[in-house]
């Protein structure tokens, strides 16, 4: 799917553009991408300008939420499908998602970009393959191609999610000039299309998928021993897991992770928010 190229506008930029025209500036500074760069828009009475193109000035935006122009109107990122999903702006620039409000990606203390460095740094993706099973906004796929992965292999699921992903500029996108070829991104669900992977034909794996309760097929052996057998003997695995419930029940999801990647043939260790493992 094509990505999207035209401005992002929160309520607060959207105001701004508004006061900006109210007190007679002819321009408007700043960022319409998510802060992924800064330009300026040309102000007339009813419409402004950015990058030769028109548009009519937005009017009573939803707050917490973004909206792209749709050729009529700046209308919300999100749609229903069974499910409310949209994209969520955050203070740090690149959005998270939430589907029926709830959040998939942590940001209470830093950019998720920040945070899915951190985590595909622990499983050294330079010059390597990287099986990325649940793509999501793609922050893993996008840090793996900034840290030098060879081929990122990436799988999602949800259709929304995808296109969620082509109006996100912090999404990258595979047939961009800066990804390379680099990232193959395929709509399927990675506990199917994973049979079709050549046994240890991946040098490095990242696992972030939804809590146990929607997708409890990504936690389960069967799942974990296809994981074994497509990842290099020394290859590392992060395992995102979260702790879901360890305040209201006491169960530890980390541990339980842990001991059914250790019976596929991985040693682990906890890290960070999750399981680092590595294929024995």
């Amino acid at each position: 799917m094509p990505h999207y190229s035209g401005p992002l506008l929160t309520r607060p930029i959207a105001e701004a553009l508004l006061a900006a025209r109210d007190a007679g500036a002819g321009e408007w500074a700043g960022s319409l991408d998510l802060g992924r760069s800064n330009g300026t828009a040309s102000l007339e009475t009813d419409e402004w300008r950015w990058q030769g193109q028109r548009y009519a000035y937005p009017h009573k935006l939803k707050d917490r939420t973004i909206h792209y122009w749709d050729g009529d109107e700046f209308a919300p990122v999100s749609r229903y499908a069974g499910s409310l999903i949209k994209l969520v702006p955050t203070d740090w620039g690149a959005p998270t998602f939430e589907i029926d409000g709830i959040k998939m990606l942590p940001t209470s203390k830093e950019s998720p970009v920040t945070d899915a460095r951190r985590k595909v740094a622990l499983v050294e993706p330079h010059g390597k393959v990287v099986l990325d099973t649940c793509g999501g906004l793609g922050y893993f796929a996008a840090c793996c191609l900034e840290a030098g992965a060879a081929r990122i292999h990436s799988f999602e699921k949800n259709a929304d999610v995808l296109w969620l992903r082509t109006l996100n500029p912090w999404s990258p996108d595979p047939d961009a000039p800066a990804s390379g070829g680099r990232l193959q991104l395929v709509h399927a669900d990675v506990s199917h299309a994973i049979a079709q992977i050549a046994d240890a034909s991946v040098d490095a794996l990242l696992h972030d998928p939804p809590r146990f309760g929607i997708a409890g097929e990504l936690y389960s052996q069967a799942f974990y021993d296809q994981l074994a057998r497509v990842l290099r003997h020394g290859g590392h695995l992060f395992h995102y897991t979260g702790s879901p419930n360890k305040l209201t029940s006491g169960r530890d999801v980390p541990r339980e992770v842990a001991k059914r990647l250790e019976k596929a043939g991985f040693k682990t260790q906890l890290a960070l928010d999750g399981v680092l493992a590595t294929r024995r």
